[in-house]
């Protein structure tokens, strides 16, 4: 059985009303966000692994996570590192949950397969105002529910409450003590930024979406 994959497709927000700099600035985030996906240890010895980060048409971006699980959780961290930055423009993004056949280069511009179908129609399927989605396997009513929440919680997110979530969200997050010292604030602005973001709401959230499927669920895929 082929593992579940997650494809991450994005674009930008209100880009044609941004300078070239701005668009650049963001796509670059987003490359060194991808690259920080890469790297998380979602077990005692095993990371996400290769992400594949690649922009499309000028403001149109994709990543492969190749633990789907985690999909959703990279998904938002995308969406934060922009809403992060006062300056930069915001993302949509789109998230296909399936499987992958071929990612023949070292980009995604050949790549073939049902999460790379599901993420491309999700994004163009989105509503005004959306600025997440998720497609494919085990999208249960229960988890369009968790999305539709999440998607009124994230648009909401001010700048200093995107920062604090961005380093939040990573499944290795450092303690919030260090996280409010990479900040430059006590731990109890921090707590209340994460408070403001909704951050325990969405941590739980994670944390179900998140869990090991039983064999028996796995089998009606």
């Amino acid at each position: 059985m082929r593992p579940i994959q997650a494809v991450l497709t994005g674009d930008l927000v209100a880009s044609s009303e941004a300078s070239a700099s701005a668009v650049n600035r963001s796509m670059e985030l987003l490359a060194a966000t991808s690259r920080g996906i890469a790297a998380w240890r979602i077990s005692e010895n095993t990371v996400v692994g290769d992400t594949y980060f690649t922009r499309f048409r000028g403001d149109g971006w994709q990543i492969v996570v190749p633990a789907g699980a985690f999909g959703l959780r990279a998904a938002l961290l995308t969406y934060a590192t922009l809403a992060a930055k006062a300056d930069l423009p915001k993302t949509r993004v789109a998230v296909g949950l399936s499987t992958i056949d071929a990612i023949p280069g070292t980009d995604l511009s050949d790549a073939a397969g049902a999460a790379f179908e599901l993420s491309g129609r999700a994004l163009a399927r989105m509503e005004r105002g959306e600025r997440l989605k998720v497609a494919g396997n085990r999208i249960t009513p229960l988890r369009t529910a968790f999305i539709a929440l999440l998607n009124d919680r994230i648009i909401d997110w001010t700048v200093e409450q995107a920062q604090a979530i961005v380093l939040a969200l990573p499944p290795d997050a450092p303690t919030q003590t260090v996280m409010a010292e990479r900040l430059g604030i006590s731990p109890q602005a921090l707590s209340y930024r994460l408070t403001g973001a909704k951050w325990p709401t969405i941590r739980r959230i994670l944390h179900e979406w998140e869990k090991p499927r039983p064999p028996e669920d796995r089998n009606h895929d």
